[in-house]
């Protein structure tokens, strides 16, 4: 499917700014809903978020996912070889009935994106989330020569369609697996982590995905869109006995805190001649083109900001047995210091003094939203060692009631990621605050932090990937 031409792309709007990352601080409103809740017609809150995060931890939660997250479908004998190229991932045993969680990265061994990836049947494939990643697999299929069908179903207030092609629910918390079953009709498959399946439900066929947002035996649910509210119902239903709640999306998008998952860092796309085109292929308008920057670290230099695999602690899903975009600069990077991802478990008097701030005279420290306490879609915050050296950067930050705990996902250097380390976290903008319309005027703060395991939370570290289905029980 051939791609609507733009008047003005990507490259056009970087020719014609003089600092592409002043412009990413102040000029830019995020692409996502996750910082514009607007956006989406999920509700912030159907209970309230205390509740609706215990019950992913005491009970049960479904997430309804179907308007958030854009896809891009592949159909063709030359898929598998395009992903193949461009992924950094063992694609060994990748068969049908199986995903796994997708990452490219630039000539460099920059990450530009990830997203979760489907292989249905032999040629066809579905990639789920991770805009930047499924622009870049867009343009190559296009204009790789590849053997290659693509059509894309972009998120609900990005969709010319005005309706998304599939619903997509998740079940997630420790008696999701006991939902999943009452649900079912006929004989509950066996499904292991990251494998699928197809049952039904109200009447309907449903595609199962084992995976947990949450970290318990969760499953994702996807069919039909307009099939959704009966899936749903039936789900709900069902879900009365095991104390089942809905999300809203304040809830979904303070699971990553638990979980340690880092969303949608910068695409590492804005310079190098060898990726001009895909630039000059990207409009204006696109989420490349709306990045949004802010936090405490600041540089003048955009390739600051972008990140490796070894950041994002996705390293463990790279293979060197095959040709990929960025493999030599990744074997490079292998033997090289770099940063590792980890939990920060931020001081509690801090944070205190942080909210008492606005009840006291003059300028208050950056306000802490809670549950989660994002100012920008790509957040940076300072983390540096007691001595004052810049050990990194701190991302995601919210609360969990769960753990009582305010918790931030953050790269840092491997001399300093062992936990119990203590570091300091920077928060607030310099000068008083960029002018992003939710950003108030403000004073930076030190943040007392300790570093914790990815993930934090013991309930994830032991359930994430057990099996759902008769064997357990």
């Amino acid at each position: 499917m051939g791609r609507e031409v733009q008047h003005r792309s990507l490259q056009d709007l970087i020719d014609a700014t003089p600092d592409l990352v002043e412009y990413f601080y102040h000029e830019t409103l995020a692409p996502h809903a996750k910082h514009r809740p607007e956006l989406s017609p999920v509700p912030p809150e159907f209970t309230n978020w205390r509740d609706e995060q215990r019950a992913w931890r005491e009970s049960a939660i479904l997430f309804d996912q179907s308007h958030h997250m854009p896809e891009l479908f592949l159909k063709g004998p030359g898929a598998f070889s395009l992903l193949e190229r461009l992924g950094i991932n063992n694609f060994h045993n990748f068969v049908p009935g199986r995903a796994k969680q997708y990452v490219a990265c630039n000539a460099r061994g920059y990450v530009i994106g990830e997203c979760i990836l489907h292989r249905h049947v032999l040629d066809e494939f579905e990639l789920i989330s991770g805009m930047y990643l499924l622009d870049w697999v867009h343009f190559n299929a296009e204009r790789g020569g590849y053997d290659v069908t693509v059509s894309r179903d972009n998120a609900t207030w990005d969709n010319p369609a005005g309706r998304r092609v599939k619903f997509r629910f998740q079940i997630d918390g420790p008696n999701a697996s006991k939902i999943f079953a009452a649900v079912v009709e006929g004989q509950v498959p066996e499904i292991p982590f990251f494998h699928t399946a197809r049952v039904r439900i109200a009447g309907h066929e449903v595609h199962v995905l084992r995976h947990g947002m949450a970290g318990h035996q969760g499953v994702e649910l996807s069919g039909p869109y307009e099939e959704g509210p009966a899936v749903r119902a039936a789900i709900l239903e069902a879900g009365r006995a095991w104390g089942l709640m809905r999300a809203g999306t304040r809830t979904y998008f303070s699971t990553v805190g638990e979980e340690g998952w880092i969303p949608y860092p910068l695409p590492a796309i804005y310079t190098g001649e060898d990726l001009r085109e895909f630039r000059q292929w990207l409009s204006a308008d696109s989420w490349e083109a709306k990045a949004q920057l802010g936090g405490s670290f600041r540089s003048k230099n955009i390739e600051d900001y972008y990140v490796t695999p070894y950041d994002l602690g996705l390293d463990r899903l790279m293979k060197f047995d095959h040709h990929f975009v960025g493999r030599a600069a990744l074997e490079r990077m292998a033997r090289e210091p770099h940063r590792t991802k980890v939990t920060l478990v931020w001081n509690k008097d801090d944070v205190a003094r942080v909210r008492d701030s606005l009840y006291q005279p003059g300028i208050p420290y950056k306000f802490m939203e809670m549950p989660v306490s994002y100012y920008s879609f790509q957040q940076n915050d300072e983390v540096r060692s007691l001595d004052g050296r810049l050990i990194g950067i701190s991302t995601f930050c919210g609360y969990t009631i769960n753990e009582r705990e305010t918790l931030s996902l953050a790269m840092v250097d491997v001399a300093d990621a062992s936990p119990g380390t203590e570091v300091v976290v920077r928060w607030g903008e310099r000068d008083g605050g960029s002018r992003k319309p939710h950003v108030e005027r403000h004073r930076q703060t030190d943040i007392r932090a300790t570093v914790a395991p990815v993930p934090y939370a013991l309930a994830v570290q032991r359930l994430k990937r057990a099996a759902v289905g008769p064997s357990q029980g």
